[in-house]
């Protein structure tokens, strides 16, 4: 983080040391969020093959979702009196993943990249969760309601890479390229 995040002021009831803390998981979870609505529309841009249509119009509720996701984030640091950071450079500066690594694709290979991103957002966020329950119930309120939308969506992705014995063809994938290889595979 390139600022110390301890806020002037916070809501009442917080130490002002503790919404610091909450403001530092939070400014991670927002690059996380915006970072993810990118990604996501460039998948809906970049989507090619059988499944095209299906995977185009899917991703366009969950990129207005993820937004108001990250929008709702935003203003929650706003509240606890900390600064939101929303520019391209501090997500980069800030984040601790890399970029999303597929181009142009078949629809089941971005959809094996994307279950491996909704992965590593779902794990942020329930690290964040953790930490809020231990400094404020709403802000954790507001946590839990992201996570229950964003593991659906992750659902919606994992439904198209899953036999009908329940295997998902991305299984083992630790990387965006191998769970891509490994959907392009099974297409």
């Amino acid at each position: 983080m390139t600022e110390d995040p301890t806020p002037r002021y916070t809501v009442p009831g917080l130490e002002r040391e503790a919404a610091g803390r909450l403001i530092g998981a939070l400014r991670l979870r927002l690059h996380a969020l915006n970072d993810l609505h990118l990604t996501l529309k460039h998948v809906h841009w970049n989507v090619v093959g059988p499944h095209f249509i299906a995977v185009h119009e899917m991703i366009d509720p969950q990129v207005d979702r993820v937004r108001q996701m990250a929008d709702d984030l935003a203003e929650r640091i706003a509240a606890l009196g900390g600064v939101a950071p929303g520019t391209p450079g501090a997500l980069v500066a800030e984040r601790t993943w890399d970029d999303y690594s597929i181009g142009r694709a078949d629809a089941i290979a971005h959809l094996g990249a994307l279950d491996v991103v909704y992965t590593g957002v779902i794990q942020g966020v329930r690290a964040a969760v953790e930490e809020a329950g231990e400094i404020d119930t709403a802000t954790e309120d507001l946590l839990v309601g992201q996570l229950r939308d964003l593991e659906q969506f992750q659902w919606f992705v994992r439904a198209h890479l899953e036999s009908a014995g329940g295997t998902l063809v991305t299984a083992q994938a630790r990387t965006e390229k191998e769970a891509a290889a490994k959907g392009a595979a099974s297409a």
